[in-house]
Order: structure tokens, then C-alpha cells, then sequence
């Protein structure tokens, strides 16, 4: 096999990993600190004093997007301006849980399409989802139907957001930096209308990291009188942003968190797997649908 002899500073990872200093990366720290985006559906109650008297109110409406920072407060806003960078793709299911055992997710590793095979923290693929397109879904059992209708594919966003007029959860005007997070978006049409900004860029031959993306929410209405909100957004592909070093390192770190919350999901499904199959099923089963982290995911 040819030796490497010559150093490439353009291409950190060959090299790192041709150095030996590939494993010295802290990245799991970078994932520890990572905030979470999502919508806030319901509002947040809170007491005020009127007339000399506490009176129950909205102190934070519904349909603003929150952002929870980890082992620390929550922010909430109307409005915000994201900095994609990168989008994963993977399946969900949440198991509500009994007397023996608490409410869970189960998980798969995230890739770049949902076209491939994923294993989850079960020690299984894609949730329980079968392999391959559902023709028909009525002709299934009735026990797997429901199975399916639990299982959510979620397009997950990393970038970095500006929220507008931020908020703390009694509704107090605070004042935060833009932060970088990950957003798993698992409704079925926030899932297409987040996406149609990804499709435009990509047709475009533009990188998301290249532009920006403002976010509002449209209130739904529910049979039973609920609301809920989608996301309203808005990519702007007039400006093109420059790149620095301060890019190059944030899309390494999410790089990075991915790397890290993929080999998780296999180590788990490797443990989970093993009480089921012996090594050289498990053996098998890796030659045929096993993701190259470096190459299809990271």
C-alpha cells in the first residue's frame, strides 16, 4: 500500500488521521452544548399583579419558536433569522411508558437520505419501519398500520439562530447572542415546508451555509378546538454570506456532533442486537446495510 508522505493543510482530516491526533478531538463536548430549537405550541401562563390582585395571563404566546440551551434557561421569540448548515435525515418513535418502564425514544442514526437502512438504539432498523416503499398501507395488519403511524421521519437542521426581541419564559425582554443548534422537525408538513428552502438551494447550486433563512409560525386549527403551529419560512438567495474561519470551525463541530451521535446509536444497536443475533448474523447484517460514517453520514 502507498504511504502518505506529503502534508496536506487543506484536508485536516486525511492528515489528522495520518498524524495520529484524529481521537484527541473534543467533540463530545461540542454535542453536550448544542441547544435545541423546536416550536413552542402552547403558551406559557404566568401571574401578574392588577388592581392589587394576581391575575393569571399569557406571559409567552403560542406558536414561538423556543430554544432550550442545555443546563440553562429557555428563550422564546416570534420571529428568528437561521444560519443553516447542514441537514441529516432519520427516523423517530416515541414509546410511552408503563409502571415498569418510563416514556422513550427510539432513534436511528442520522444520513443523508432515508433510502438506506438505519439502525436504532433497539438494535433493530428504521424504527420497526420494513424496508422499502409501503404500496399499500391499508392492506397491512392493523398492528403494524399503527406501528407506522408512530414512527416519524424527521429532517434534522444544524446552523446557528438569531432570535428577534428574545424572550425569557415569563416573558421578559433578554438580550443572547446567535447560538448554534440542532432542530429535529418531525411534522409531516413542517417537514416539507423547512425542506422546499433546501431544495431551492440545492437547484440553485447554493450552499446553505451561504445564506439565510427567516422563520415565523401560522397557527392550525385541530378538530377539538386546539391549535398548533407550522413553520413560515423565508430564504433569502440576494445576499450571498462570506465564509471565514468561524464557519469552517462551527461546520466541523456539527460535523462532529454527528460523527459522535451516530457512533452512539451503532454502539447501542451493536448491544442491543447481540442479545438476539449471534456474531456472525451480526457479522452479516453489518456487510449488507452498515453507513461508512466518514463517507455517507459525516
Amino acid at each position: 500500500m502507498t504511504q502518505l508522505t506529503t502534508i496536506d493543510t487543506n484536508n485536516f482530516a486525511m492528515m489528522a488521521k495520518a498524524m495520529g491526533i484524529a481521537g484527541e478531538a473534543e467533540t463530545g463536548s461540542k454535542s453536550s452544548s448544542l441547544a435545541r430549537l423546536r416550536i413552542n405550541h402552547t403558551p406559557i401562563m404566568g401571574t401578574t399583579e392588577l388592581n392589587g390582585k394576581s391575575v393569571n395571563m399569557e406571559v409567552v404566546n403560542g406558536g414561538t419558536y423556543r430554544l432550550d440551551i442545555p443546563d440553562g434557561p429557555n428563550y422564546y421569540a416570534n420571529s428568528i433569522i437561521i444560519r443553516p448548515y447542514m441537514q441529516r435525515f432519520m427516523y423517530k418513535r416515541f414509546v410511552k411508558g408503563n409502571d415498569k418502564s418510563p416514556n422513550k425514544f427510539i432513534k436511528t442514526i442520522m444520513a443523508d437520505n432515508l433510502n438506506i437502512d438505519l439502525k436504532d438504539n433497539e438494535g433493530g432498523f428504521n424504527c420497526g419501519k420494513p424496508a422499502g416503499y409501503i404500496k399499500d398501507f391499508k392492506a397491512l395488519p392493523e398492528k403494524m398500520q399503527e406501528l407506522l403511524k408512530q414512527i416519524k421521519r424527521v429532517r434534522v437542521v444544524f446552523g446557528t439562530v438569531e432570535m428577534k426581541d428574545p424572550m425569557d419564559d415569563s416573558g421578559n425582554p433578554v438580550t443572547i447572542e446567535e447560538v448554534p443548534f440542532i432542530w429535529e422537525i418531525d411534522n409531516r408538513d413542517a417537514f416539507k415546508l423547512v425542506g422546499e428552502s433546501f431544495t431551492k438551494l440545492a437547484k440553485l447550486k447554493r450552499l446553505p451555509v451561504q445564506h439565510l433563512i427567516t422563520a415565523n409560525t401560522q397557527e392550525r386549527k385541530l378538530p377539538n378546538g386546539s391549535s398548533f403551529y407550522l413553520p413560515v419560512v423565508s430564504l433569502d438567495v440576494t445576499n450571498t454570506l462570506s465564509l471565514t474561519d468561524t464557519e469552517q470551525n462551527m461546520f466541523a463541530d456539527f460535523m462532529g456532533w454527528v460523527d459522535n451521535y451516530n457512533t452512539y446509536i451503532i454502539n447501542t444497536w451493536a448491544e442491543k442486537a447481540k442479545d438476539e443475533m449471534s456474531d456472525d448474523d451480526i457479522d452479516v447484517v453489518d456487510g449488507m446495510v452498515d453507513i461508512d460514517i466518514d463517507e455517507e453520514v459525516a
